[in-house]
């Protein structure tokens, strides 16, 4: 008969543990400058602890000792045993005495000489596709369930302007209408403007504008018949079936090129996005330099406000510490996500130096691996850190991942980067005659006088990558 017994044993094991706050510093490092600023608001609306220091309070304060948490620099990045371990050492009341004598965060005005903007200057609406179909919708004469299918169909436009599903049966029936109408209340919408928008393909939408221009027929029939000819420029074969001339099909492709395939396109919702640099590349006579880009980012200091909560009661005291312990390693984390990402431009600096003052042709092949190296970092974080990050240099702002490119072999000297390969790509098809566009193989040819050997799927799939047409479709017969 088997007898269980309860044994202790002692077992020594080496593990990683990714505290809390580790976990943050690393979720920082990898946060975009826009994703960064939503997270530190999110921070100062969570923890009472911390104060966003205004610009003017903070240069005031720079004038004085202060404790390195108050401005989040010159502060070294705690080891995670400090996390665990040190954290209950502080003196928390000396930590927030220390605050005490700061000057209060005042608000800002405004001189009254100062001019305001105006109301009406300040305020920006952008009508959308859909509010200017409906405003057109209310002219039109229309019975309750044509106004009712008009609205299903407007709000099922996808982003090009077109209608492609669901089907017009299933909207007829919902709206009470039979198939037959809805289709010509289908056409009454194409008519809107912008003229062909709620087509359901290309062919519709451009039907409805020749129909809307009153265009010749020949334009039609190209339209309606060899759209897939026009698409692949065959116009030889357009002529022939048509009986016409090759020159009277280029005429009527000229027409039908200054047609709009994208009825949508000038009511996009989406807002331009600028690029602001997380550091700033200066040249100074021979040397450069790597300076952060702090302006927009919130400088944070500890409130002195809870002070006197630590006086009232062991609970208070302990959510205080919580916070504060909170509060100066996200300022801590902050300030090393700063320091790395300097750092780490500097590496590239030294490495690209022939970019920075000689342009594109001249970067260099490089990897994560010969960053971290340099910086005495791992993968993976100079990939964080790379990415979504972007620099100003003298020749313009670039992602810091642009700067690592797998390496093409030459013939002679050194190997080239794939992306200064893809540059003289761009710069050969842009030099091109228009009439007589290079095929991929004829770039091979001459990107091998310079030197360079490369396969022809390999220049295909880099001119794919910068949006570049076949020579077939690159060909200008007009």
């Amino acid at each position: 008969m088997a007898v269980m017994e309860l044994r202790q044993q002692l077992k020594l094991a080496q593990q990683l543990v990714m505290t809390p706050q580790l976990q943050q510093a690393i979720k920082l490092l990898q946060l975009s400058r826009t994703e960064l600023v939503d997270m530190v608001q999110q921070e100062l609306e969570e923890n009472p602890i911390l104060e966003e220091t205004p610009e003017n309070i903070e240069k005031q304060s720079q004038d004085h000792e202060s404790t390195e948490p108050m401005t989040g620099q010159n502060t070294s990045q705690p080891t995670e045993s400090e996390a665990v371990t040190g954290a209950n050492d502080i003196d928390w009341e000396k930590y927030l005495e220390n605050y005490a004598n700061q000057a209060p965060a005042l608000p800002s005005f405004r001189s009254r000489d100062e001019d305001m903007p105006s109301l009406d200057a300040t305020l920006r609406t952008r009508m959308s596709l859909a509010d200017h179909l409906r405003w057109q919708l209310k002219m039109a004469v229309v019975n309750e369930e044509e106004n009712h299918f008009v609205n299903l169909v407007i709000g099922n436009l996808d982003s090009d302007g077109y209608f492609k599903e669901p089907p017009i049966e299933e909207l007829a029936a919902e709206a009470g209408l039979e198939v037959e109408d809805a289709e010509e209340v289908l056409k009454m919408i194409q008519m809107f403007d912008p003229v062909g928008v709620a087509a359901r393909d290309l062919r519709e939408c451009l039907l409805a504008q020749v129909e809307a221009f009153e265009l010749d027929a020949d334009v039609r029939d190209i339209i309606d018949q060899h759209l897939g000819n026009l698409e692949k420029r065959n116009y030889q074969a357009i002529a022939k079936n048509l009986d016409l001339s090759v020159e009277d099909v280029y005429e009527v492709a000229k027409i039908i090129s200054t047609l709009e395939p994208k009825p949508a396109r000038n009511f996009v919702a989406e807002e331009p996005r600028y690029i602001v640099p997380d550091v700033y590349v200066h040249r100074v006579g021979d040397r450069y330099f790597v300076v952060a880009n702090d302006d927009g980012l919130p400088r944070l200091k500890i409130s002195g406000f809870f002070r006197s909560a630590m006086d009232a009661g062991p609970a208070a005291k302990e959510y205080v510490q919580n916070k504060l312990r909170s509060a100066q390693w996200l300022i801590r984390s902050i300030d090393q996500r700063r320091r790395t990402i300097i750092k780490v431009t500097e590496c590239i600096v030294e490495k690209q130096r022939d970019f920075f003052e000689k342009g594109v042709d001249f970067l260099k092949p490089m990897i994560l691996r010969d960053v971290a190296e340099s910086v005495g970092m791992h993968e993976s974080t100079i990939s964080r850190v790379t990415t979504n990050k972007y620099v100003h240099t003298p020749q313009g702002i670039f992602e810091l991942k642009y700067f690592f490119n797998s390496s093409i072999r030459r013939t002679s000297n050194d190997d080239i980067a794939s992306e200064s390969v893809k540059n003289k790509i761009r710069e050969i098809v842009g030099a091109e005659d228009r009439q007589r566009p290079l095929s991929d193989q004829k770039i091979v040819e001459k990107l091998g006088k310079d030197g360079i050997v490369i396969a022809r799927r390999t220049v295909a799939k880099y001119r794919e990558m910068l949006g570049i047409l076949s020579s077939s479709k690159r060909k200008k017969y007009f």
